[in-house]
């Protein structure tokens, strides 16, 4: 098929799908395409009159039919369906679900839209606007856009911002200070939405100084046009008809906490009716069976007898008592004491999550390595252990994984093992320490066993337990500190065949991998960790955000050092030599927000670790992998480097996990919504990893200044299904450079063949995967 054929069918297919949306038209309408806005006013510049064209065209409704390189894909589906005879089945979900009616001529109203247009550039200080509006096209092709001109006239600038001035009146006092940091300066274009906002800023600096009953409808703020040309004064005021109790300050009275709390009004009652009130410090709870030990309310609550109410230490209180993860529901009333003037007694009222639960899950999953397997968990979690809202979770898990074609086949993956972890909602050591804003902070303990067979190679058994703190600064900063964490793995029941593959038999075609003794040598590992995360992903109005994960990693820094570890002769603790490194990783993502529903995002990643002291080599669980589902996508999982080292492996034989003790790794990926829940993505991935020494048996792995020229790319397309509770994941790649092919014929572009059978078995991997990369 030459290329004049694919022009010409490309354009035909637009032709009909045009064609065949616009058929479906009632007769003597049209269909709109949307609106354009055009500002003409000689005193602004071309860059104020684009501006203002920006924010005056997202206001006009309706909003034409989604349209993709012209077509119209939602209105195509519509049409396609035709009227479905029942509310369900396939047409009625491809009509109803993926399709959109037309947007027509007749539902759009030129005045309505003129008067929108008018009413937001007034509010913005333009006076005396101008609004036309006219459509073209209805003639031609059935298709109609309404074009609207907007003549602003001249804006409005605030000469003046006056406070209240009464220093005898408490609240136009307190409102007066606030003026040094109004939003409203002078200088500044009117503006009704600025106005809004600081009647808001001052209503919620007050609720931080007592004010309680305030509310910003309680402000006035007076416009005054006459006190010069194209300038207003703007004057702040108390309202007169502001209740007396809006203009007081409160403090905190009783504080009553109810922490058996249910939805039923007659279940309440009889709680109220039956309990003994509990005095513990500034809170009276009621309590019949003594859930909860008093001392988690003084942990988490901000708010005690006699202080001044604030809405931070409101808010953060509720934060609190949510973040301990023990409540389903939490709900807080302030009313007026009955005992002091002008005070609020508090009650909070509080309902338990079922103490004791058991959650099992059976997953299904697949990797780029061609495994397919399952696997079971069952968790079962105690929420108030010790009545200190403890969390005690013990969990079992068990799975399989399978490679039904490759050349892993037969060499199948099981695993089984146990987890129990205590997490107390408070700081557990010799120093205090405080976690900020409405953020629990949290001391986990933790051991657990893994027991993995790899058929036909050998089994492993993993020990660990850690002793830590988590605690979050704000909703943007996270630490997790581990003040000691203890790996031990043991090894047993290696096949010849995996010995083989270690010891080789001395033939260029089989030199033998002695780095894979590493995997089943006995390794003790201890230390602490620390790991620092940042985002503001949350934030999405803001254009650029980003995600960044820092972890430092010690073993045996103190024990190296008092027991003068060799790696010529190492020392050994209970009969195993432990390691002794340190280990730093850093993960960098950005993403760029294109529009509402497209963005390029992307990751780095960049990762070192250094044996020493009684260490010649990281240990094999610490190092560095690279290539897979989540990583390059163009490369099995873990088959890539070290380096430019490529193993030579039989073909009746496994495929070995390579790793390194650096890593670098480059994504970027353009995401776009395509229609309804699909989504789609291109992407391109690079990365290696290397090891710090050399190693006779791996050439080409070691780390060196030409690092650049051993980067592995892949690139590839994919579809997520987004369905809210998951996403899933779907993405073909292929490489597009091997570090591992001789220097000058690593790029393989001239390589690729679509059409080879051959050549897309190699190269073509398919990712199944939940979930987002990154």
């Amino acid at each position: 098929m030459n290329k004049s054929t694919i022009y010409y069918l490309f354009f035909a297919t637009l032709f009909v799908c045009g064609c065949s949306n616009l058929k479906y038209l009632p007769e003597g309408d049209a269909l709109y395409v949307g609106g354009s806005v055009k500002v003409e006013d000689t005193t602004m510049s071309k860059k104020q009159r684009k501006a203002l064209e920006s924010e005056l065209e997202p206001l006009l409704r309706p909003k034409p039919n989604a349209s993709f390189f012209g077509l119209r894909p939602k209105l195509y589906f519509y049409n396609l369906a035709g009227e479905p005879t029942k509310d369900k089945g396939f047409r009625y979900w491809l009509r109803n679900k993926v399709g959109q009616p037309p947007v027509l001529f007749s539902q759009v109203d030129l005045a309505y839209n003129e008067s929108i247009l008018q009413n937001y550039a007034e509010n913005k200080g333009y006076y005396k606007v101008r609004t036309e509006s006219d459509s073209t096209g209805k003639s031609k092709n059935r298709k109609v856009t309404a074009e609207y001109t907007v003549r602003p006239g001249y804006q409005y600038k605030i000469k003046s911002v006056t406070f209240p001035t009464d220093t005898t009146n408490t609240l136009e006092r307190d409102i007066a200070k606030l003026g040094r940091r109004s939003r409203l300066r002078v200088g500044q274009p009117y503006d009704l939405d600025r106005i809004k906002t600081e009647r808001e800023r001052i209503d919620t600096r007050l609720k931080e100084q007592g004010y309680y009953y305030f509310s910003p409808d309680y402000l006035l703020i007076q416009v005054d046009s006459t006190v010069g040309t194209k300038e207003v004064d703007l004057i702040v005021k108390v309202k007169d008809e502001t209740p007396a109790k809006a203009k007081q300050i409160y403090t905190i009275d009783q504080i009553t906490i109810y922490p058996n709390y249910t939805l039923s009004a007659s279940d309440t009652t009889n709680i109220i009716a039956k309990s003994t009130p509990e005095k513990y410090k500034d809170f009276t709870i009621i309590d019949t069976t003594r859930t909860f030990d008093p001392r988690i309310y003084d942990r988490t609550l901000y708010f005690h007898k006699g202080d001044v109410y604030n809405r931070t230490d409101h808010n953060l209180s509720l934060n609190r008592l949510v973040n301990l993860g023990t409540f389903k529901f939490v709900k807080n009333e302030f009313r007026p004491s009955d005992s002091i003037e002008n005070g609020l007694n508090a009650f909070y009222y509080l309902t338990p999550l079922p103490k004791k639960s058991i959650r099992v899950e059976v997953l299904a999953k697949t990797n780029s390595a061609n495994y397919t397997g399952t696997e079971l968990n069952v968790n079962w979690s105690n929420r108030n252990t010790f009545k200190g809202a403890e969390l005690l979770t013990l969990t079992g898990f068990g799975g399989m994984e399978v490679q039904v074609s490759g050349q892993n086949k037969g060499y199948n993956v099981f695993r089984f093992g146990g987890e129990a972890s205590l997490v107390w909602p408070r700081f557990i050591g010799p120093f205090k320490m405080e976690s900020g804003e409405g953020f629990v902070p949290k001391t986990r303990a933790l051991i657990g066993f893994e027991h993995q067979e790899r058929q036909r190679l050998y089994t492993l058994n993993t020990f660990k337990g850690s002793f830590g703190y988590l605690w979050k600064e704000n909703a943007r900063k996270e630490h997790q500190l581990n003040v000691t964490e203890i790996t031990y793995v043991t090894s047993g029941n290696v096949t010849a065949e995996y010995q083989a593959q270690i010891d080789g038999d001395g033939t260029p075609e089989n030199p033998g991998n002695p780095a894979l003794q590493r995997v089943i040598d006995k390794q003790l590992i201890f230390g602490p960790n620390y790991s620092y995360t940042y985002t503001n992903t949350m934030q999405r109005r803001k254009k650029n955000t980003i995600y960044y994960k820092g972890s430092l990693d010690l073993s045996a820094t103190i024990t190296g050092l008092v027991m003068g570890g060799d790696k010529n002769e190492p020392k050994e603790i209970l009969g195993v030599p432990f390691s002794q490194f340190a280990r730093m990783e850093h993960e960098f993502r950005h993403y760029y927000k294109l529009g509402r529903d497209s963005q390029i995002a992307s990751r780095i990643i960049a990762g070192v670790g250094v044996p020493y002291g009684n260490s010649d080599q990281m240990p094999f669980i610490k190092q560095f992998f690279i290539g897979g589902t989540n990583s390059i996508r163009a490369f099995r999982a873990r088959s890539i480097g070290p380096g430019t080292f490529k193993d030579s492996v039989a073909s009746n034989s496994f495929l070995p996990d390579q790793s390194g003790d650096l890593k670098l790794e480059l994504n970027t990926e353009y995401r776009a919504k395509l229609f309804s829940i699909v989504h789609g993505a291109i992407f391109v991935d690079a990365g290696n990893i290397w090891l710090m020494n050399k190693d006779e048996s791996r050439p080409g792995a070691e780390f060196t200044g030409k690092f650049y020229e051993q980067l592995a790319v892949g690139t590839g397309a994919g579809l997520r299904f987004d369905l809210s509770f998951l996403v899933l994941r779907l993405d073909l790649a292929f490489p597009l450079r091997k570090p591992y092919l001789p220097e000058g014929n690593r790029w393989v572009l001239d390589q690729i063949q679509f059409g080879d059978r051959a050549w897309r078995k190699e190269n073509l991997v398919f990712n199944l995967a939940i979930g987002y990369p990154f």
